[in-house]
């Protein structure tokens, strides 16, 4: 791993015993998709491109419908290029970390911040995976290590205001990060290999399969 040493993975040295075991950012593209919803940004102004096109030939003509919808897919796409560029500086700014104790998670393009989750304040896990490869890795804490849901975002799972999870998005090859993160809460709580106390699915689509990760104990 030697791109570990290229930037400072952690906010302070990593503790003698303590290994890294996996790290990488979300792949921009999907965050732009699933986290900033970009694919709703597209049908919003499409659809609103059609039905200012159909008000404006119906009263002006054809002539005066082409320039509106000129202007409307002109907005439609600077929304949207700032959406992408937006995600894409998230993307570059963010940093997961799995280490044998712990999952870190540097976040923030202006202002970073590093947020530290020792397994044992890691309730469970559970895996989204979908069709590219790509997916979500969102944990459960105990109701001590509760984070702001808008602290986390957009690296919370969505709509989980009331008990917010931390979610490494938009990971690529994702089963074989939640292979390693699960390994490692086995090998931290001692669990056999195989031990599931319980699923926690993310929602699922048709295109969509869900892996769950073992339960831990809270602290």
């Amino acid at each position: 791993m030697k791109a570990v040493n290229l930037e400072k993975l952690l906010p302070h040295d990593i503790p003698a015993g303590e290994r890294i075991l996996w790290h990488g950012r979300p792949r921009w593209l999907s965050l732009t998709r699933r986290a900033y919803r970009a694919d709703f940004v597209i049908l919003y102004f499409a659809a609103l491109t059609i039905w200012n096109v159909y008000s404006a030939a119906g009263d002006s003509g054809w002539g005066a419908a082409a320039r509106v919808a000129a202007k409307t897919l002109g907005i439609g796409a600077v929304a949207l290029t700032l959406v992408a560029l937006l995600s894409y500086l998230s993307a570059r700014t963010t940093l997961y970390v799995v280490t044998s104790r712990r999952v870190v998670m540097k976040i923030g393009v202006a202002l970073p911040i590093f947020i530290n989750i020792p397994f044992n304040q890691i309730v469970s896990a559970s895996t989204c995976v979908r069709a590219d490869g790509t997916g979500d890795i969102p944990v459960r804490l105990t109701s001590s290590a509760r984070i702001g849901y808008f602290v986390l975002w957009p690296h919370a799972r969505p709509l989980h205001f009331g008990n917010p999870e931390p979610s490494l998005r938009s990971v690529a090859n994702v089963a074989a990060v939640a292979e390693t993160l699960s390994r490692a809460l086995r090998d931290a709580d001692g669990q056999p290999e195989g031990a599931i106390a319980r699923e926690i699915i993310a929602p699922a689509g048709p295109r969509t399969g869900a892996v769950a990760l073992p339960e831990q104990a809270p602290a």
